[in-house]
């Protein structure tokens, strides 16, 4: 029973512990034992904090005793992305400049996830500081690995979290996502992920006592990782919903009425027309068919609005805000780390303060045209990486390769730059790998996302938790 502990979903961890079928406590040494198994292979867990988590498992034990009601996430472990704060352990952002950053608080979804008995066990490894490429890889703490192969990158920016969740270390991960971030590693990985629409659920993304700018306020977005649709569900009611320390966040409900049906599907097979792997064809050709099967009513569209005009005003405001930055950020980000984002800004100039004024203007006008697509079309269909899973660095072998790979995760960036829902989910394997696809959806109406997701789930789910393979 024990062994078989770390393979079961989230919500059956927890329904057991509540049921007294198990205790928290030999739920989380099934997983401490897990990691300690694979972590060594894989490096996705960079800080374990396995007698604070034991602490944390004791106390949902002993509420039990004393009969208390248990939260819907009693005794599960999570891991959380080195961006989150989680109290007393240092924030590193794989940065050496931060391994000393001990945290004072938990960032609010930490603190939403423990309220409702959830057990952190420690950080997970990204890039240095987000910024470093798209494979996870950190001055700190090295490369993650992706279990399915060594031979591709786990993804990024919470590529951790990901490797972490589909090697069965635990069954939810905490990451965040300003283009991709979640919804990447999930398809490389062969896991689910979520994007929250924009001030969905409350944040704090500061790296000191100063709120960032503009573009970094209204892009990132913290989102879970799961093995099932029905754990992405079960964390969403969890983390949504307004809080005083996030004004962004809104009080709308998580779950909202049901839309007259069937519902309308754009399946976008190639947004901007830049060209689509077979294979991601394919995944999506999948995940068309599960979805006309399960009574969606599925049509191909050309193209999602503005892509081109929104890529390049994602790009110009965001590097415009990391060149006021970069001479601070350059140093933090460790030998080769800082080509990255230099390409980028070679490729993209800084503008001037008219011009990003402007773009706060291009960035409203994108939103409205995709609230016209989505009222015709609740839901859409599109890949999450137009390629297969990449070479870990192949990012950062030339400014060429790093601009075909940025490339392909366009629909990733351009949904994020309108704050919409999106839902990674996998869609069966191509050459021993998994592959995945999205779904996106109209603002706070992740609930929508998570049920045609289901769907595709229920009909390509992939075999996670794995073993790590060579």
């Amino acid at each position: 029973m024990r062994d078989a502990l770390w393979r079961k979903s989230a919500g059956a961890q927890a329904a057991a512990v509540r049921g007294g079928a198990v205790t928290a406590t030999a739920l989380l040494e099934a997983h401490l034992e897990r990691i300690a198994e694979v972590n060594p292979a894989v490096n996705a867990v960079t800080q374990l904090i396995a007698d604070r988590a034991r602490a944390d498992a004791d106390a949902v034990d002993r509420r039990r005793a004393a009969g208390e009601e248990l939260g819907p996430l009693a005794g599960v472990p999570f891991t959380v992305k080195e961006t989150t704060a989680v109290e007393g352990v240092p924030t590193t952002f794989g940065a050496t400049a931060f391994r000393h950053a001990t945290a004072r608080a938990d960032a609010p979804p930490v603190a939403r996830l423990r309220a409702a008995g959830a057990v952190p066990v420690g950080h997970t490894n990204m890039p240095t500081l987000v910024l470093a490429g798209m494979h996870t890889r950190s001055e700190l703490f090295g490369d993650t690995v992706n279990p399915w192969s060594r031979a591709v990158t786990p993804g990024g920016s919470s590529g951790g979290d990901g490797a972490a969740v589909a090697s069965g270390m635990v069954p939810l991960g905490l990451g965040n996502d300003a283009g991709g971030s979640v919804r990447i590693p999930a398809a490389f990985c062969g896991v689910a992920g979520l994007k929250p629409t924009t001030g969905r659920y409350p944040a704090d993304h500061r790296i000191g006592p100063d709120d960032p700018a503009l573009a970094a306020q209204e892009l990132v977005v913290d989102g879970p990782l799961a093995r099932t649709v029905a754990d992405l569900r079960l964390v969403h009611g969890v983390l949504a919903g307004a809080a005083p320390c996030d004004p962004r966040a809104v009080p709308v409900p998580p779950f909202g009425a049901p839309l007259p049906g069937p519902l309308k599907v754009a399946k976008v097979a190639d947004p901007g027309g830049g060209g689509v792997h077979p294979s991601v064809r394919a995944a999506l050709d999948a995940a068309a068919d599960a979805l006309n099967d399960a009574g969606y009513e599925v049509h191909e569209v050309p193209d999602v609005p503005r892509l081109e005009e929104t890529l390049e005003a994602y790009a110009r405001m965001t590097l415009t805000e990391f060149a006021s930055a970069w001479p601070r950020l350059k140093p933090l980000l460790g030998e080769g780390g800082h080509c990255y984002i230099e390409w980028g800004m070679a490729r993209t100039r800084p503008v001037d303060l008219a011009e990003y004024l402007r773009l706060t203007g291009v960035r409203l006008g994108i939103r409205r045209d995709w609230a016209a697509f989505l009222a015709e079309y609740p839901l859409v269909l599109g890949p999450v990486f137009t390629l297969p899973p990449f070479a870990p660095g192949e990012e950062l072998r030339d400014p060429e390769s790093s601009l075909r790979l940025q490339r392909a995760m366009r629909l990733c960036t351009a949904t994020s730059f309108a704050g919409l829902p999106a839902v990674a989910v996998p869609a069966g394997t191509a050459d021993g790998l998994p592959r995945g696809v999205q779904l996106i959806g109209r603002p706070y109406r992740e609930d929508l996302c998570l049920d045609a997701a289901e769907e595709v789930e229920r009909r390509l789910a992939v075999p996670v938790p794995i073993d790590p393979r060579p």
